[in-house]
């Protein structure tokens, strides 16, 4: 038995998500397919952070088990032939079974990118829109006290089945650009809806509707109901995944 680690991007707008629905129209159904065909055999595909619909990926891990011995340009350019243009496997190795690809990695880092402008760009369509001017110093300041381990239970989807709300975010760093501007959250894992989420308050301290002070006291008081509305699934990217050296992971992305 062989175990794969393939590592892939996807432009998230074509998707409904990663995880497989009877419709089919996700990216875990499409890879299976593609992947199936080669190995001639049915397979589980296990991903590193599953995304929601409309979301993308600048890097995302997947491995799976197979008998099928392939060369590893199969599970590329193989798998490759047959997949939408909206999806890319980047590289493949062979991994011992120690090796799992969400439960060996050891952080994740999400984009979310946004822009403010009177008029919607079309050509910024992994981008989220905002019709007014913001704050991003005030959105900066207020987003300080989101880094450390806390419970992030005001920023959790109801739906979420994650065991505890309890996360640890490294760092949130807002970068400006010319045109535009996003935040870079490195954090050991995400709660689902988590970062759409976090994006959404912030967005009401950049617009001046709510002080600085407000995120912490809703971080505090880890309550759903006094957050703000989940933000727009097009600006937010699954952008690397860390794993021990010793896997050999960020080689599949070189």
């Amino acid at each position: 038995m062989n175990r794969v680690a393939l590592g892939l991007c996807y432009d998230g707008h074509d998707f409904e998500g990663w995880q497989t629905q009877p419709h089919g129209r996700t990216v875990q159904d499409h890879l299976t397919k593609a992947i199936e065909a080669i190995a001639h055999e049915p397979l589980v595909l296990v991903c590193a952070g599953r995304t929601d619909t409309g979301v993308h990926a600048r890097q995302q891990v997947v491995h799976f088990d197979t008998l099928a011995d392939r060369p590893l340009s199969a599970w590329v350019k193989g798998v490759n032939n047959t997949l939408p243009a909206s999806v890319s496997v980047l590289g493949a190795k062979v991994l011992d079974d120690g090796f799992h690809a969400r439960f060996s990695a050891i952080s994740r880092t999400y984009r979310y990118y946004f822009y403010s402008a009177p008029v919607r760009d079309p050509f910024k369509r992994f981008m989220t829109w905002v019709h007014y001017p913001l704050d991003l110093d005030a959105m900066r300041r207020a987003s300080a006290c989101l880094i450390g381990t806390h419970d992030f239970s005001a920023f959790r989807a109801s739906q979420c089945q994650a065991a505890s709300p309890v996360r640890t975010l490294h760092a949130m760093n807002l970068v400006e650009q010319k045109d535009h501007a996003f935040f870079e959250i490195h954090g050991n894992a995400f709660l689902h809806h988590m970062v759409r989420n976090l994006m959404g308050s912030l967005m009401e301290v950049g617009l001046h509707r709510q002080p600085e002070y407000w995120l912490r006291e809703v971080l505090e008081l880890k309550n759903r109901s006094l957050a703000a509305k989940t933000y727009p699934a097009q600006g937010l990217s699954l952008w690397n995944i860390e794993y021990p050296p010793q896997y050999g992971i960020q080689e599949l992305f070189a």
